[in-house]
């Protein structure tokens, strides 16, 4: 499969789930992984709680970011038989901080709250029933597939690049 059709898979994959499910941490994962042919059930249930800035406060950082970085570090982290070297955490950091630096430029921010107010005008408290009935018609699901989509999209480029020069390097090394 060419590079933009694999783009183009997690931006859908991950937009529909997002619709269908919620859960952007999970939702960006399930198109990452998708896109890229992987399966690992434990991966994907580890990121339910990153929803909406970590547990639906709106607090931290887009869930978005953290499925996209967590789909990263799958591929380039550090093992646990390197958990005493600092420097083999450095790959997947550089690669999760082009994600971030990446999804700030486009979005002018990373937390779930100001976010949600760029997107849709104020933050919602999420765990409110009246709150979610009031984002779901502000339009918060499909503005947030969007960008659940836009950042799987960044993550797979950013995955697909570097196994690429990880390619090109063993070849000049031949």
């Amino acid at each position: 499969m060419e590079k933009e059709e694999l783009l183009d898979k997690a931006f859908i994959a991950a937009h529909d789930f997002e619709l269908k499910s919620g859960g952007c941490a999970q939702s960006a994962l399930a198109g990452i992984f998708e896109a890229l042919g992987v399966e690992d059930e434990g991966v994907f249930r580890a990121a339910t709680g990153m929803s909406d800035g970590v547990g639906l406060t709106g607090d931290g950082h887009c869930g978005a970011i953290s499925g996209g970085a967590m789909a990263i570090g799958y591929f380039f982290g550090r093992s646990t038989a390197d958990s005493g070297k600092i420097m083999k955490q450095v790959r997947a950091c550089r690669l999760a901080k082009k994600l971030h630096d990446e999804f700030v430029e486009k979005y002018g921010a990373c937390r779930c709250a100001d976010l949600q107010c760029g997107l849709i005008g104020r933050f919602y408290n999420l765990y409110d029933p009246d709150e979610m009935k009031a984002a779901t018609a502000a339009g918060m699901p499909e503005k947030c597939a969007a960008l659940v989509g836009e950042t799987a999209r960044m993550a797979v480029r950013i995955i697909l690049e570097e196994r690429q020069r990880e390619t090109q390097k063993k070849e000049e090394t031949k």
